[in-house]
Order: C-alpha cells, then structure tokens, then sequence
C-alpha cells in the first residue's frame, strides 16, 4: 500500500491498523532542539479520544503515545521521532459479518477491489482509528510552529442546525467543540434523537490558524489552499472543503468577493481565508470541512456478499453517532502539518 506519508519537508508516515496491537507514525524533518515529550503530545490525543461521552464511540482507548525515537533528554534531536500508540479495547468479534458482507458507504467493497483483500476488524486501515496517529503528528507540527501561531476548531452545524454565534471559549465547555451554548443543547436533543431512530448524523467542521506570516506557500502547482484542502479531504469521512467563503464566492459579485486593502497593509476583510495566490496573506487562515453521517448504523441497508450475493447488513458494535465530533482535533491537527511544512520550505527557499 503506497500514499501513506504527507508532506515535503516536514514528512509524516502513518502506520497500523483499527485492531491491530499498535497505531503509530514516524515524523521525518523535524528540526532539532525542539522541546518535545509525551506530556505535550498527550493533551491533544486526549480532545479526540473517544468514549468521552455518550456522543461518540464508547470504545475505551486510553491513546498514551510513547515517544520511541527522534528525542533526547526532552529535545527533538532532528532524527526521525518515532510515535506509538497501543490499541488496548479492540472487540474483533462485532465485525465476524463484515468479513463476508460489504458494508455500504464505509471502504469495504473499494479495498477488496483493489488490493484483493482486506482486513474487516474496525476497517482495517480505513478505519479513523488511524487518525489518532495523525492528531500525535500534529502535536510535533505545533512545536515546530512555536507559541506565535495559534490553530483552533469548532463544529460550527449538526444535523443541519448551525450555531447561532461563534464565541471560541464556549468550545471547551461542551462536548461538541461548539462555540455556542444554545446550539450545544440543541444538538445534544438531536443525537439523542438520532440515536434512537438508530441513525448518525454529519456535520460542519470549522478550523483556523491566527499568526500565520504572510509569505508561505507557492504559486501555481504548491499553493497553500490547495495542499490544505488535501489534507482535509484526506480525513476519514470527510466530503468537501472550503477555504474561506468559499462555496458562498460563487453567488457574490465582484466587488462583494474582493478584500479591500489599506495603509500598513491592512485587509478590510478576509472572504479569501487568508490565502491569495496560494500564498499566505497574514491574515487569518480558514477552512470548514463537510462530515457525511457515519455509515455505521444499526439499522439494514442493502448490500452484496464477497460472492456478488444480495443481502442486507446492519453494522453493530460501537461507533460515533456523529464522527464530525472527533474530527475537530484531526482537522487542527492537519492544519497544523500543513503550515509547518509550509514554514520550513519558507524558511528553505527565501531564509
């Protein structure tokens, strides 16, 4: 299986399988001299762990990330760092009908094609387990970045229901990483509801980074944008993404999509998401990402068997009723892979 590493400079190669006895990563081009130990990569693996609450998937994982290599008394030694995480509450046993069955919208069927075999426990390497591994990763991006940069996420709609009002700080207050109280209620009277109907529901995922200098990226082929909406489309799950206004762009006009420019330089506004040209512009950078419903639901949905046989499959064991929930922390922690790679080749290019 090839494509399982991302970036140029700042390189990182995920590894391992949903019920396999490890998931892990290798982060290639870190530079040296970095602070870095399993207490700052922990916090951030602690946002998408799940079983936090009854809102996502009730496997026990308890996501302690050992530093195996790349480290040396505390301090990045700009060798390759070497980060594992132990799967511990694996249950094989729910996913015995998914190795005869395809389950519709998950990548059963696409893999058997095209590798003549998969593994079926959790999806294998499909599964989003794997985005534990990247979310370790970023947690390095973000010392690579240093303290000037701030990256932060929100699910900005569930179900369709959008937060009326976007105040960062209610975002660790709730479980859904909303930034709006009220919206947060409401949200968690739909997924019970959905629950219960034995449904999922998707939603609208937010991610911006504030401090960015302008300057990074690369016109034409390597613009900023595009390697962003990569990695973000590279996420479990995830269907589309913006940056900016961006879908909204295509019914402005002219004058309304512009963002004006005064004396210092200073935008008037930021419809562009901070990027123009596929270079940073300083302002901030913005994205939003859409979560397609979790294909595992309780309930049959039509299907074929390995034999090309017509059956139905109805998907047990645990899963997230809502899969945007966790993707907060992998989109923060995309983000941040992309602007530490995006600053060394700054850094190598221009000094």
């Amino acid at each position: 299986m090839s494509d399982n590493s991302f970036g140029r400079l700042l390189r990182v190669t995920t590894w391992g399988e949903s019920h396999g006895p490890a998931i892990g990563c290798v982060v290639d081009g870190c530079p040296p001299g970095l602070a870095l130990s399993e207490a700052d990569i922990q916090p951030w693996l602690d946002r998408r762990r799940p079983g936090t609450s009854r809102f996502v998937t009730q496997r026990r994982e308890p996501d302690a990330v050992r530093i195996l290599s790349g480290t040396y008394q505390g301090r990045t030694t700009g060798t390759p760092i070497s980060l594992m995480i132990e799967n511990v509450d694996a249950r094989s046993k729910d996913y015995a009908a998914v190795a005869e069955a395809y389950r519709p919208g998950h990548a059963d069927f696409t893999y058997e094609v095209k590798y003549g075999l998969r593994d079926p426990r959790g999806g294998g390497r499909a599964s989003a387990r794997e985005t534990a591994a990247r979310v370790a990763a970023g947690a390095v991006a973000r010392a690579v970045l240093g303290q000037g940069i701030t990256i932060r996420g929100c699910v900005r709609a569930i179900g369709g229901d959008e937060a009326g009002s976007c105040d960062w700080d209610e975002t660790g207050r709730n479980p859904f990483w909303a930034p709006d109280a009220a919206a947060a209620q409401r949200w968690e009277a739909l997924l019970d509801e959905a629950r219960h109907a034995r449904t999922s529901l998707g939603a609208l995922v937010e991610v911006e980074a504030l401090g960015v200098p302008a300057g990074w990226g690369a016109p034409v082929y390597g613009k900023l944008d595009a390697v962003l909406a990569g990695a973000l489309m590279s996420i479990n799950a995830v269907k589309a993404v913006e940056i900016g206004d961006g879908w909204a762009m295509a019914t402005m006009r002219g004058h309304e999509a512009i963002d004006p420019i005064r004396p210092g330089p200073a935008f008037q506004s930021n419809h562009a998401g901070g990027i123009l040209g596929g270079i940073s512009t300083g302002q901030p950078i913005r994205a939003r990402l859409a979560v397609k419903p979790t294909s595992s639901i309780p309930q049959p949905v039509a299907t074929v068997t390995r034999a090309g046989e017509e059956t139905e499959q109805v998907t047990t064991g645990r899963h997230d009723p809502c899969v945007g929930i966790r993707a907060v922390p992998v989109a923060e922690a995309m983000l941040a892979l992309v602007l530490a790679d995006a600053m060394l080749q700054q850094r190598a290019q221009c000094g």
